[in-house]
């Protein structure tokens, strides 16, 4: 021993403290005495110490694709009603990414078959799955590149890193797609109970200080297994489900869908279908030379595919660039423009009202005219600052890929069929709420 590295021996003491008693003991504890050429650590506020677990990880984590990561925030707007949200999209992937870790770890020691490539890929996977994402993650996602989903861009960012290290992606890119045989590693990735899920409900619960969003994620993991390549819960697991799907609902219309952070997102998006229609009449605004890009140009799937200037400009593209770009336009000679600046950038938001029903064509005109009387704008301009839309969603949905309970004696059960405790069942029906969004100066 007095010839070990002082840093190996400290790092394998963090690490049997960090995992003592979390049932991923014996291994980690054997894991980490091995001589290690590089140790990398990153303290985690959710997890604990994050080990880098392999050169390719750190060396894709430099990468300026990766990194870009560090630039959008993984909730948007969300930080306007919760000011702690200010947690980044690279936060959540090197925290999916331990958590991936363990999940293979605990399906190694059960006996299912994870060859050590498989492993890499798997984490590979998981750590880029969000390198997609463009600026304040999924709410500019259709105003920017029109039908395009941020998993598009990801898949194009993973085929380009992939010959940058000469095919060493290649697995990791049929996992993301789902074309990888072994279709437990995918759901590991993408479904209902994936290791992306299990951090953000517990990383955004912590970052916006919402408690009724904290999961059991390490009971989640220490409970799965495989059945015919398919991931499953063993029975003793079935209430730490249960708890993940209903904290889901609740973060989604507590958090992600809370009706103030509805309006602030509404209104980043008529900025940005503003200021895209001003350049397309020519007019010049200041921005950024990757949002610029953006705003002059059609941007859709063939032009990512015909033309790579494309995603080198979305590369460079992230929440600094339209934040600096809105607050220039807050003297902008367009009133609608300027005026939608100023009240984001002072948080002067628009009032939000949340109904069960559409909003009425008849109220909709009726506070238009109004709005346009109060900003002296024609009023064909007023939809800028008076508009209704939906929100919907279900906590799971039993028609995707279901959640399957392993009982005791091996059959198999949808989790919404094996609870005993609650009506999940209910939590399959999509509830859709409808909204209207008009200024505060209005009386009602």
């Amino acid at each position: 021993m007095l010839n070990a590295n002082p840093l190996e021996l400290l790092h394998e003491t963090i690490c049997k403290l960090h995992f003592r008693g979390t049932g991923f003991y014996p291994f980690f504890a054997k894991y980490y005495t091995a001589k290690l050429s590089k140790i990398k650590i990153l303290n985690d506020p959710v997890h604990g110490f994050i080990r880098i677990p392999r050169d390719i990880i750190f060396k894709l984590m430099e990468d300026p694709y990766f990194q870009r990561l560090r630039r959008i925030k993984q909730l948007g707007l969300t930080d306007m009603v919760y000011p702690g949200a200010l947690h980044t999209r690279f936060h959540h992937a090197l925290g999916a990414l331990y958590l991936m870790g363990l999940a293979l770890e605990n399906l190694k020691m059960k006996g299912v078959d994870i060859t050590d490539e498989e492993a890499e890929a798997a984490q590979i996977a998981i750590l880029l799955h969000d390198i997609g994402h463009g600026p304040f993650s999924h709410t500019l996602e259709d105003v920017l590149s029109e039908g395009v989903h941020h998993e598009d861009i990801t898949l194009m960012f993973m085929e380009r890193l992939n010959i940058k290290y000469e095919g060493r992606l290649q697995l990791a890119i049929e996992i993301f797609k789902g074309a990888y045989p072994k279709k437990f590693l995918y759901q590991l990735v993408s479904s209902q109970l994936d290791v992306d899920r299990l951090d953000y409900l517990n990383r955004d619960s912590f970052y916006t200080g919402v408690h009724e969003g904290v999961i059991g994620s390490d009971r989640i993991i220490m409970m799965m297994n495989v059945v015919n390549n398919e991931l499953v819960i063993e029975e003793k697991g079935i209430y730490s489900i249960e708890k993940f799907l209903l904290a889901r609902r609740f973060m989604y219309w507590q958090v992600y869908q809370h009706k103030t952070v509805i309006a602030a997102e509404e209104m980043l998006i008529k900025i940005l279908e503003r200021a895209k229609t001003l350049a397309s009449e020519g007019k010049k605004l200041f921005a950024t030379p990757a949002l610029e890009y953006f705003l002059y140009h059609k941007i859709n799937k063939h032009a990512y595919q015909s033309d790579s200037k494309v995603l080198d400009n979305f590369a460079l593209l992230d929440d600094n660039d339209v934040m600096a770009s809105i607050k220039a336009w807050t003297v902008n000679e367009d009133t609608v423009l300027s005026l939608l600046c100023r009240k984001l950038i002072n948080r002067d938001l628009l009032r939000i009202e949340i109904h069960d029903q559409p909003i009425s064509k008849d109220r909709i005109d009726s506070l238009s005219k109004q709005a346009a009387s109060l900003y002296g704008i024609p009023e064909n301009m007023a939809h800028h600052f008076v508009f209704s839309n939906k929100v919907e969603n279900s906590a799971y949905s039993a028609e995707s890929v279901q959640i399957n309970i392993m009982m005791k004696d091996g059959s198999m059960h949808d989790i919404a069929e094996a609870s005993d405790q609650y009506d999940l069942g209910s939590l399959s029906k999509k509830v859709k709420k409808y909204f209207i969004c008009y200024p505060k100066q209005i009386q009602q």
